[in-house]
């Protein structure tokens, strides 16, 4: 107690040791602070000169109080705070008076009182925040209301698993018993050789179930459903995506080109073979020299009358194949994407069925395949570069569903047009824009499982003196993740409702069909690409570890915004077809009609722009799904419109349609986007008026609204230049966000759970259950 001597001498002297301890706890004194306490200090008329110069002293940078000084000062200060009622506990002056009546033999309550003013403008000269001061003061029992936050689950999970699943119910559960299975044991080598064996291996298990096959029909072996075969992909991709984008290849890419495109002399030969993988092959259409541009390839196929053949032949080394799954190693045979050739006509991009190897293995003849090596994911599918020399084959290889040659070397097709024949048959392959996607939020499901189940056990900081806080309460990180959940949820019903569109479809609506695929694709995979980063940085150093699946996570998922087409020429087609509306092609687009049809939508009624409702910052209104839906769907027309407006004038100006719509490309893909989250919202709100289950339905639509305020807060600088919302009303927004955030926090592990991966798929240990 010698470094407290002096307090007991005078015990008034202690009204003043919790300052002092805050100022040495937290704190470096300046001067200008030290002369300001000096002077308060001065003017304490019941201060004798040996008190002053000791309270000075204890305010000398240069001789700190010691650790252990520092540690009885604050077993004292506890003392006094214990007796003291829950209000005076508030304040800091309270404490230190309390402090010194509890030490003082005799007590003086006039001194006391004399001494309240002066150290209330000591704490004030300090800065110190007396209420958070007192916190700090007090035992370690302090509770916060970030603390007090816990997970729960307002609904039944296992019905929310109903709902997501849906009529798919029955292939997840077989899909997910598969996969759980010890031989599906995530493969722990680094060794691509062996690791592309074991993908392999994995797909001739789902092979041997029938999975392979499903979409195919029942007289070649298959399961007829092309809906259970979307499912089948979404659920592998809980597992490992190498497996995923093998499968998809084989089974999908491949044995759906042969299905779509052929006709029944291909399927009798192929079908069967290739759903049960005894045929491996590939999907060979694009290029080195032209990637996205199909139409520009330049791998040919002529026609050989005299032989009733065709003569697959890459014409320079940028010509070849590249990046094709299933090439480097395992396929025998390929689509091969060629221009077609029958004297010298060019008949554009038709597909032809090309062997590749024999039976051992062995490249035949003419055919030259380099493996691409290893890659920044996916190492577990063999991709390939494949070159054609002069390699002949049947006529019958021709995969002749849209295009023929007849029995007298004549080219023949039931559409006359090149353009439009060719994007007939790209139409049908459409799936793989819709499997991509479906894949791609099922590993961005994965992420948030992991990052949300270690954000809620997972304990950092928390109050002074309190218990550390799970980081999940933490308004911080429930912006990260909450807002990503929001959005996988709403991009699950979207995905299931362009998987619909898709199954139902017709000649009439393709066009519109293949551009919310391709919109989707690119929308989904981005989220995808994003979400997961904020995921690994949500886990910290631990996100960083191999072992919590992150890595493999990102890497694998990385490519998905270029496969099935880059993402940015993606929205670019999705804003040409909204631009066309009736027409496939942009130079055929009538843009006075165009326009007319646009302004004709883009009216907007007068209640929409009443400055009443553009500052309306009332949660009720805030939190209307009607509101909602108008403010995306006038950002659409909107967009739209300007867009159309710009090459309009740019038309006018005499400037080419190529270079008009390159001039407008960033203000095209503006139009992708606002078409896409439209369209994900309103099947958001679709799908939450088919829930019956009321609790399922009110998590449901707090995720709904979560969605749709968060892509007005993205988009908050675009509604405040058009007038459509202002500023007050924006700034409400955002703490509407705040306040649901927090209460989908309490549903959060819940919601991941719905998902229903499989514990072994997870295989994190920051994701296993507390």
């Amino acid at each position: 107690m010698n470094n407290n001597s002096r307090f007991h001498e005078n015990p008034y002297l202690f009204s003043f040791m919790p300052m002092f301890y805050m100022v040495w706890a937290d704190a470096i004194l300046t001067p200008s602070e030290i002369l300001k306490i000096r002077e308060l200090v001065d003017n304490q008329l019941w201060v004798t000169e040996e008190d002053r110069a000791f309270l000075l002293g204890k305010l000398d940078p240069k001789t700190p109080p010691s650790p252990d000084e520092l540690k009885s000062w604050l077993v004292e200060i506890r003392r006094a705070a214990g007796s003291l009622s829950a209000d005076m506990k508030k304040s800091l002056v309270d404490i230190g008076i309390e402090l010194a009546r509890l030490n003082a033999r005799n007590q003086d309550d006039k001194t006391l009182d004399e001494a309240r003013a002066p150290l209330t403008d000591i704490e004030e000269a300090l800065g110190i925040i007396s209420h958070e001061a007192a916190f700090h003061l007090r035992s370690q029992d302090r509770v916060a209301q970030t603390q007090s936050t816990r997970s729960s689950s307002s609904f039944e999970i296992d019905q929310m698993t109903s709902i997501l699943e849906g009529e798919e119910s029955e292939v997840i559960k077989r899909v997910k018993t598969i996969i759980s299975d010890p031989e599906f044991i995530y493969f722990p080598k680094q060794d691509v050789d062996e690791y592309r064996e074991q993908v392999f291996t994995w797909c001739k298990y789902l092979a041997d179930q029938g999975f392979g096959s499903m979409a195919y029909p029942k007289a070649y072996g298959g399961g007829d459903s092309i809906r259970d075969y979307f499912a089948i992909m979404e659920t592998l991709s809980y597992h490992d995506l190498s497996l995923v984008i093998k499968f998809g290849v084989q089974f999908g890419l491949w044995g759906m080109s042969v299905y779509f495109l052929g006709t029944e002399k291909h399927h009798k030969a192929y079908l069967k073979r290739i759903g049960a993988l005894e045929l491996p092959g590939c999907f060979a259409m694009t290029e080195t020299g032209h990637g996205s541009n199909v139409k520009g390839i330049e791998t040919t196929a002529t026609y050989d009358h005299e032989s009733a053949s065709f003569v697959i032949n890459t014409p320079h080394e940028a010509a070849g194949k590249e990046y094709i799954g299933n090439a480097a190693v395992h396929g025998k045979m390929a689509t091969v994407f060629a221009k077609l050739i029958i004297g010298d006509t060019d008949y554009g991009v038709n597909a032809f069925v090309v062997p590749l190897r024999d039976d051992h293995g062995h490249e035949l003849p003419g055919v030259r395949i380099a493996d691409c090596g290893h890659k920044m994911g996916l190492n577990g599918v063999d991709n390939g570069r494949i070159w054609f020399d002069q390699v002949r084959i049947p006529k019958d290889n021709m995969l002749d569903r849209f295009a023929s040659v007849d029995s007298s070397g004549q080219f023949t097709s039931p559409i006359a047009s090149d353009n439009r024949r060719f994007f007939t048959m790209l139409g049908t392959l459409v799936g793989g824009r819709i499997g991509i996607p479906r894949s791609g939020l099922s590993a961005l499901k994965s992420g948030l499982t992991i990052a949300i189940r270690y954000g809620d056990q997972r304990r950092q900081f928390g109050p002074e003196n309190g218990a550390e806080v799970p980081i999940l309460n933490y308004r911080t990180h429930q912006r990260r993740l909450m807002p990503l959940l929001a959005e996988s949820y709403a991009l699950h019903f979207a995905l299931k409702h362009l998987t619909q569109r898709f199954l139902d479809r017709t000649d009439d609506d393709m066009q519109e069909i293949e551009a919310m695929a391709a919109g989707l694709k690119a929308y989904a995979t981005w989220a995808t690409t994003r979400g997961l980063q904020e995921c690994r940085e949500a886990c910290g150093g631990k996100g960083y570890l191999s072992e919590n699946r992150l890595d493999r996570l990102k890497n694998d998922t990385d490519v998905y915004t270029t496969f099935e087409g880059d993402n940015t020429v993606l929205m670019q087609l999705v804003a040409k077809s909204r631009l066309s509306e009736f027409k496939k092609e942009f130079a055929d687009i009538n843009l006075f009609g165009i326009i007319n049809y646009v302004a004709s939508q883009a009216k907007t009624s007068l209640t929409e722009l009443n400055p009443i409702i553009t500052r309306n910052t009332d949660p009720e209104h805030l939190l209307d799904l009607d509101f909602h839906k108008s403010a995306f769907e006038y950002r659409e027309r909107d967009i739209l419109t300007s867009a159309a407006r710009r090459i309009k004038k740019h038309l006018d100006n005499g400037m080419d349609s190529f270079d008009a719509f390159n001039q407008t490309q960033y203000h095209m893909v503006n139009v992708g986007f606002a078409y896409i989250e439209r369209i994900v919202l309103t099947q958001f709100q679709d799908a939450l008026k088919k829930v019956s289950d009321p609790q399922c339905k009110s998590a449901l639509q707090k995720a709904c609204q979560l969605y749709a305020l968060s892509r007005m807060e993205k988009n908050k600088g675009w509604y405040l230049e058009h007038g459509y919302m202002e500023g007050a009303k924006t700034k409400a927004i955002r703490r509407v966000i705040n306040q649901l955030c927090l209460e989908m926090r309490e549903d959060a592990v819940a919601l991941v759970d719905a998902f229903g991966i499989p514990e072994s798929c997870l295989a994190a240990p920051i994701a296993m259950r507390s």
